[in-house]
Formats: structure tokens, sequence, C-alpha cells
């Protein structure tokens, strides 16, 4: 082989597009850019300009605040429960969380945790595993004979001792297996 037999391998090299060149060419005349106007310049990116007057997203009324880190809680009450365990959709041998309430049919998709709610009476002794849950419905869960575990909130590192005092004296219960009521 000599220098100058030496070629590439067919594809490794791609011709440019000339560009402007003859209406004949394929892109010629307006190089594919359309027709005239500031669109058919370089260096011109417009979003949302509309020549001028003020912009619709301008123009609207801004109102609240969305938080982008809000959790959402998957919100159960007593009564779902004891439904889905007199419809043999739940064992009260096992736990229920958030997968056998899935798995029951009574939750749809999985959120950020498990809210536990008092609405209504539990008649059946059985042990809830949630992210939070409210003083009644822990308290009905005890008079059935079942119990309520707390899981430890996942926190973002940035927040750590940011949290609000009730926030905070919720995760010390639930690290300790107190609870954080005085």
């Amino acid at each position: 082989m000599k220098l100058n037999q030496i070629k590439d391998n067919p594809g490794a090299r791609k011709r440019t597009k000339l560009l402007g060149r003859g209406i004949g060419s394929g892109k010629g005349k307006t190089s594919g850019r359309g027709v005239k106007g500031q669109k058919a310049r370089t260096g011109v990116a417009i979003k949302g300009f509309e020549g001028g007057q003020m912009p619709l997203m301008r123009r609207m009324p801004k109102r609240g605040f969305n938080n982008l880190n809000a959790k959402t809680y998957a919100i159960v009450n007593l009564s779902c429960i004891q439904k889905g365990i007199d419809s043999k959709k739940l064992s009260a041998a096992k736990p229920v969380d958030v997968a056998a309430l899935i798995d029951a049919g009574i939750l749809h998709k999985k959120q950020d945790g498990l809210n536990l709610l008092g609405k209504g009476e539990l008649k059946t002794k059985v042990t809830v595993v949630a992210t939070r849950a409210s003083a009644a419905a822990v308290a009905a869960v005890e008079k059935a004979g079942g119990k309520v575990e707390l899981l430890p909130v996942k926190i973002n590192k940035l927040l750590k001792g940011k949290l609000p005092k009730k926030e905070q004296r919720r995760l010390d219960a639930a690290k300790t297996g107190k609870s954080g009521k005085k």
C-alpha cells in the first residue's frame, strides 16, 4: 500500500450541504430558511414574541405559588381499610402498606407516602405502615388491637435542620419510636 492509495472508510466523511448556489441546486435561493424577514436571518430566537404587543404570558394574571418540592400523599381512611378487609382484598395478618393497598385496588398509584385518617370505624386488628397518621386514626387502630408504624420522612440534605417545628418533632418521634405528643 502506498500513501496515494490511502482512502477513508465508506461513509466516514459526509459532504456538507451547499446552500444558496442557485435554484437548481436543491437548497438554493432561500437556503431552506423559508421566506424573507427576521427569521430568515441568523442569530434570531423568537419565543413568545408578538411583534411588540404585550405577550399573552405577561398579560395573564399571576396568582399563588407552585411549590416544586411539595409532596403528595395518598389519603386513606379507616373505613377504606375495613372495607378491603371485609371484601378479602386485604389480609389482616399482613401489614397494610402502600403496596398492599395498590394490590387491593384501594389506591391506584404510588405517591410520596401514605396519610392515614380516622374517618370510619376499624373492627379488625391490623398493622398499618404509613408516612403520616392523624391522632384519631392512631387511637382507633390501637383501640381495635392493632398498631400504626410511621415511616421516617426522606429529607432533602439542604433542608436538614430547617424543618418546621411540628415536622421536626414528628421526625424525632419516628426515630425514637415514641409518639410526638407530650
